[in-house]
């Protein structure tokens, strides 16, 4: 009788220390270290095993128990392997939730913007400050040839291909990476749609790009593209040159700002003043307004424009009405 009520005391304290044993687990797998704190970035490098990310996370007082933490990832072995990458983790979630996040790859994105109306020039050290890119490799890039026929353009540069958005990388992009998406939402832009109506132009797409580019520099305010896209197209149409000061501007290096006559005379691939046509490659990265105005122009007889100084511009049909508006907006500077 005394032997058995040994063992049953025996078999209740390992019952017991079991009870307490899982419900100690189950507070360090469902419970959080705190109940609340703000998002820290965690950096899990390539190759890190299970005991080296729980060891960081412990270190970064984000759990309480390495040895559980680990136990915890043998247990649900079956859920996924831990992903390489970078992510938000707050104290304030369980081992179970931060596991989870690490299983499904939730890393944390580095967002770049893009403005409309860049040259490659300036796009590259936006790219390069946000994503910790190299700039001078990205802008070798953009005039590698075997890499532009990678991404399916047929073009000497891809200046005017990167299409002007807010981007979203993860951390270990490559330079490489973030043109292809740049260069390839542009292309998506052209549907079928845009394609049948830059055909019915009669231009193709670097053409098209080129010409956006034009106007993405000469408009002030994106409402004015289809005004100034059709004085293009009426002069184009005309046999008339372009004579486009932005054309111009992007032909000369280490332009100072200045904008002199002598500029305008002396001739060049990019001087519209004195070569008919369009300039042989975009001038700029053209934004989704400037293309839609080059592919769809208002209907209009204009051939000149002149900045009334505030942005926007005067349209004229005749010589005569532009010099009229230039004397008043630009000689006289009169309101």
């Amino acid at each position: 009788m005394r032997t058995s009520s040994y063992f049953a005391l025996i078999a209740l304290m390992v019952l017991g220390g079991a009870v307490l044993a899982g419900a100690r687990l189950h507070s360090l797998f469902n419970l959080p270290l705190r109940s609340e704190s703000p998002p820290e970035i965690v950096d899990i490098l390539p190759g890190t095993s299970v005991s080296g990310v729980a060891r960081l996370l412990h270190e970064r007082n984000l759990i309480s128990s390495p040895r559980a933490f680990k136990l915890l990832v043998r247990l649900t072995a079956s859920d996924g392997d831990i992903l390489a990458g970078e992510y938000e983790i707050s104290a304030a979630q369980s081992s179970r939730e931060i596991l989870t996040r690490l299983r499904k790859g939730g890393t944390v994105m580095h967002w770049v913007t893009v403005p409309e109306g860049l040259r490659v020039e300036e796009v590259a050290p936006i790219v390069a400050e946000n994503l910790d890119l190299s700039q001078e490799r990205f802008t070798a890039l953009m005039a590698k040839a075997e890499f532009i026929a990678s991404l399916g353009v047929d073009a000497p540069h891809l200046e005017g291909y990167l299409l002007p958005e807010t981007y979203a990388f993860s951390k270990g992009v490559t330079e490489e990476q973030v043109i292809g998406k740049m260069v390839g939402d542009m292309l998506a832009l052209f549907d079928e749609e845009k394609r049948a109506r830059m055909k019915a132009l009669g231009m193709n797409l670097h053409q098209l790009l080129t010409l956006a580019s034009i106007i993405e520099k000469e408009a002030g305010v994106m409402s004015e593209a289809p005004l100034i896209a059709s004085v293009y197209h009426n002069r184009l149409q005309n046999k008339m040159r372009l004579q486009s000061d932005p054309t111009v501007i992007y032909g000369i290096e280490d332009f100072d700002g200045n904008l002199r006559r002598r500029d305008l005379t002396r001739d060049g691939p990019y001087n519209t003043y004195t070569r008919r046509g369009l300039p042989p490659t975009p001038i700029a990265n053209p934004g989704r307004s400037s293309i839609e105005g080059a592919l769809y122009p208002a209907a209009t007889p204009y051939l000149y424009f002149v900045s009334r100084n505030d942005r926007t511009h005067v349209f004229s049909e005749t010589l005569a009405e532009h010099n009229r508006a230039v004397d008043r907006y630009q000689r006289r500077r009169s309101p």
